[in-house]
C-alpha cells in the first residue's frame, strides 16, 4: 500500500480531509447561495423582522444554521470513513464539536461575501478564488511539507481549511501535538472576528 507518510497510507491521509472539506463546503454554500435566496428572493429575513425577533437575531441564526449543516453533514461522512475502517483512534469523538467551530467560521465568512455581493452570480469569485484555493493547497490530497515555502505560511496564516484539516487528522489518527492547540486557538479567533464581522456587514445591507 503507497504511504503518503510514515505508517500512513494515502487513503488513511485522505479520508480525514473529506471530512473537513466537507465542514467547509456545507457552511460555505448555505450561507452564500441560501441564505442569499432567503435574504432577496424570498423575502424571508424582512418576514421574520416583523416578528419581535430582531436582525441581529435573524443572521446569528442563519450562522447556526450553517455551523448545525457542518456538523450533520461532517458526522455523515465521518461514520462513512469509520465503516471503511479508516479510524484509528477513539479521539475521532472530537470531531464534530469541532466540525461546528469549523462550520460557523465558513458560514461567518460565506455571509460577509453575502453581505457585498450585487447578485448572486457574483458568489462565483469567492468559490473559485478562495473556496477552490483552500481544496486544494489547504493540506488535504497532499502533505502541506511539500509546498514551497511562501506557500506553506499563507496556508498555515490564512486558509481556515488547514487548520480544519490538521485536527480533523489528528484526531482521527490518534495524534495529540502541540501545534492542534495552536489550530483550535487560530480558528476561534477567527471564528469570532467574522462572526461579529458578518452580523455588522448584513446589517448595514438591510438596514437602509
Amino acid at each position: 500500500v503507497q504511504q503518503i507518510e510514515p505508517g500512513v497510507s494515502y487513503v488513511q491521509f485522505i479520508a480525514p480531509s473529506l471530512v473537513a472539506i466537507s465542514m467547509m463546503f456545507n457552511s460555505f454554500f448555505e450561507c452564500t447561495y441560501a441564505s442569499f435566496v432567503r435574504m432577496y428572493y424570498q423575502k424571508t429575513f424582512d418576514a421574520i423582522i416583523a416578528t419581535p425577533v430582531n436582525l441581529e437575531e435573524v443572521i446569528a441564526g442563519e450562522l447556526l444554521w450553517g455551523a448545525t449543516k457542518s456538523l450533520i453533514n461532517s458526522s455523515i461522512v465521518l461514520g462513512i470513513v469509520a465503516l471503511f475502517g479508516l479510524v484509528s483512534s477513539p479521539l475521532a469523538l472530537l470531531i464534530p464539536p469541532i466540525s461546528f467551530l469549523v462550520g460557523l467560521l465558513f458560514a461567518s465568512i460565506a455571509m460577509c461575501f453575502t453581505a457585498a455581493v450585487p447578485n448572486i452570480d457574483a458568489f462565483n469569485y469567492p468559490q473559485f478564488l478562495l473556496i477552490t484555493p483552500m481544496f486544494l493547497f489547504s493540506g488535504t490530497f497532499f502533505p502541506i511539507t511539500t509546498l514551497p515555502q511562501l506557500t506553506q505560511i499563507i496556508a498555515q496564516l490564512f486558509l481556515p481549511l488547514t487548520h480544519a484539516v490538521t485536527l480533523t487528522r489528528s484526531l482521527i489518527l490518534g495524534r495529540l501535538e502541540l501545534s492542534l492547540l495552536l489550530s483550535l486557538i487560530w480558528l476561534m479567533v477567527a471564528t469570532t472576528i467574522f462572526f461579529i464581522l458578518s452580523i455588522n456587514l448584513m446589517k448595514k445591507r438591510l438596514i437602509k
